[in-house]
């Protein structure tokens, strides 16, 4: 079973933690589109079943679960699920997702879910300014926010160093906790955040009990950080071989469902 599969069986089986897990990988996972035809530029052409339940597009969470759609070559688009999502809201669209394919994650999801899950993934971090008075290891913290920051920050290769978790006590008596991003690339900074904020939404943690702060290694409180916190790695970028040809529907603009 893949990850999709998994997240979504454990959810059907009342995990509320594995709910939240499926939606965010549906976020981040590339979903193959079926397509009316080939992909022109950066528009799609989606193809549209009008089911009883009403329209459906259908995406699939590899080729080879696309490949029971057809016997041949079927037209698609390589695309995130987080943007399928946002450009079908709206429109009284479902998203079948890999339907026929008797995989664990085949869901018909209604246009009440993707509009729930553009709604998550709109959350915008709050900008506060406070002063740590004494930082302290993290205390009661879900273990989804471990598995939510982890894959995250796998994801952000090369753009920090590393992440550091602790519970943090401010001057004025309010208690929390901090991740602290070390060594950001400059003007990756509002990226990263709103990367962790959404890590944050789908953990099940309320929001404001994990402020986001970014630090130089060489700043004084990173090594008083590091006595207590929990450590993030961050993956360094990986030079990746040019492509020979573009994935169906991307190009130098984002692709636009017609």
């Amino acid at each position: 079973m893949r990850d999709l599969d998994q997240a979504y069986a454990a959810m059907q089986a009342g995990d509320e933690a594995a709910g939240l897990r499926f939606y965010r990988l549906l976020a981040d996972a590339t979903l193959f589109l079926l397509l009316e035809r080939e992909a022109e530029g950066s528009r799609v052409d989606p193809r549209v079943f009008d089911l009883a339940e009403g329209p459906v597009l259908l995406a699939f969470d590899s080729e080879d679960r696309l490949a029971v759609m057809g016997d041949g070559p079927l037209p698609y688009a390589a695309l995130p699920g987080r943007l399928i999502a946002q450009q079908m809201l709206g429109q009284g669209l479902s998203l079948g997702l890999n339907l026929g394919t008797g995989a664990a994650s085949e869901v018909l999801l209604p246009p009440e879910a993707l509009r729930w899950l553009c709604e998550m993934l709109d959350a915008t971090p709050a900008e506060v300014e406070a002063v740590p008075s004494q930082f302290f290891a993290p205390q009661g913290l879900p273990d989804a926010l471990s598995d939510a920051l982890t894959f995250t920050l796998g994801g952000a290769a090369g753009l920090a160093r590393a992440a550091l978790l602790a519970g943090v006590r401010y001057s004025d008596g309010r208690l929390g906790h901090m991740l602290a991003v070390i060594d950001a690339v400059s003007g990756a900074e509002e990226a990263l955040a709103r990367a962790l904020g959404e890590a944050l939404v789908f953990s099940g943690l309320e929001a404001g009990e994990l402020d986001v702060t970014f630090l130089a290694a060489g700043d004084a409180a990173v090594a008083e950080l590091a006595r207590v916190a929990v450590v993030f790695e961050v993956p360094e970028r990986v030079a990746e071989a040019k492509a020979e040809r573009a994935a169906p529907g991307m190009g130098d603009q984002p692709p636009r469902l017609r």
